[in-house]
């Protein structure tokens, strides 16, 4: 059952009503109490904020559960479901040919957020998005989640799909240390690396600020509250997104699992100490495609320097315009690079002349 958007809104709905019973009785009481005139009407004012509190928050909560059930409910993820050690994972492979684009989504992302490019990559080869666990159609796992973890179930969720090679891991933000960690335990696997904006291993974090516990203090009521739906943030399309995976991809918004995020965050020390000593990888391809510096991003641009060191084949694409989810910012770039990065891995399309270069379109 999923506790966060079902059973959360359910109590909230139940504390809703009890207030909401509560305050009604408290007006009427008032009434025949021997109270200043003053005090009856501030004490109705406040009671009559808490009912309307009550109902907006109750109400948000169950509107929100109830689209959301009825959306998952009617609308099947596209894919197939394979058990890794005992749990669903659900893996999408689209188009035909090799090497196999294995997409990883960032923080908190699953599967959908590559539907706008990966039908386009798909043209050129087989194009495989999938859920971690606890994220998007993949069931959760209890305990911590750090990359050794999850590039191990990644591996079998790959072999229960007969899909064993080569690849081109492709991943966004955090799935670069991922990404890395596969590599470095199935390195035969791996014919090349696609890093989209993606962070580096950093062994000595500590930002004196703790990350879980402000996600769930903060982030994680305002979306079992239904916040995100009542502002309109489940209704904005991703340009390149067809009808169907556009509007899976929207709802998908609404139903962040937060489970799961804290989960990776609270590996990510982890994840970083099992990745900080992987590469180079001699002249395994790689291509790095970064934001355009002259915004804020997440990653810094030393960073993106840094990936260029992992291969002697390596080269960086710096996608104009573009903030730190480059696949929803400037899609173009992803669609015209990766074919050709692919192209050059299949011995068909010329390397560049130089590697280690930094270009911008």
């Amino acid at each position: 059952m999923d506790f966060d958007y079902v059973v959360m809104p359910a109590v909230i709905f139940v504390i809703a009503l009890l207030l909401v019973w509560f305050c009604i009785r408290r007006v009427r009481a008032i009434s025949a109490k021997d109270y200043r005139p003053w005090w009856k009407v501030a004490e109705r004012a406040v009671l009559s904020f808490i009912v309307l509190l009550a109902i907006l928050l109750g109400g948000s909560s169950s509107f929100n559960a109830i689209k959301l059930y009825r959306f998952r409910s009617t609308n099947p993820p596209p894919g197939s479901f394979y058990s890794v050690d005992g749990r669903k994972m659900r893996i999408n492979c689209t188009g035909s040919g090799s090497p196999t684009i294995v997409l990883e989504a960032g923080s908190g992302g699953d599967g959908l957020v590559w539907g706008g490019v990966q039908p386009v990559l798909s043209n050129t080869t087989r194009v495989c998005s999938y859920d971690r666990a606890g994220l998007g159609w993949s069931e959760p796992r209890p305990g911590m989640r750090d990359a050794d973890r999850i590039a191990g179930e990644l591996h079998e969720l790959l072999h229960q799909a007969n899909l064993t090679g080569p690849l081109v891991l492709m991943g966004h933000s955090v799935a670069g240390l991922y990404m890395r960690d596969y590599v470095s335990h199935y390195p035969r696997d791996v014919a090349g690396l696609i890093f989209i904006d993606s962070v580096v291993p950093s062994p000595s974090r500590n930002s004196g600020i703790n990350l879980p516990l402000m996600m769930t203090v903060t982030m994680r009521p305002v979306f079992i509250l239904g916040i995100p739906r009542l502002t309109g943030a489940c209704s904005h399309p991703k340009p390149g997104f067809n009808a169907s995976t556009g509007m899976m991809q929207r709802e998908d918004v609404c139903h962040t699992e937060y489970g799961a995020c804290l989960a990776e965050l609270e590996g990510r020390y982890r994840s970083d100490q099992q990745t900080a000593n992987t590469g180079p990888y001699g002249e395994l391809p790689v291509l790095i495609l970064s934001h355009d510096p002259a915004r804020d991003g997440v990653v810094s641009d030393q960073a993106q320097e840094e990936l260029k060191k992992l291969s002697m084949r390596s080269r960086q694409v710096i996608a104009k315009g573009s903030g730190h989810y480059i696949m929803f910012d400037r899609p173009d770039v992803v669609e015209r690079e990766v074919p050709l990065f692919v192209e050059q891995i299949r011995g068909t399309a010329q390397w560049p002349a130089a590697f280690g270069s930094t270009s911008a379109e």
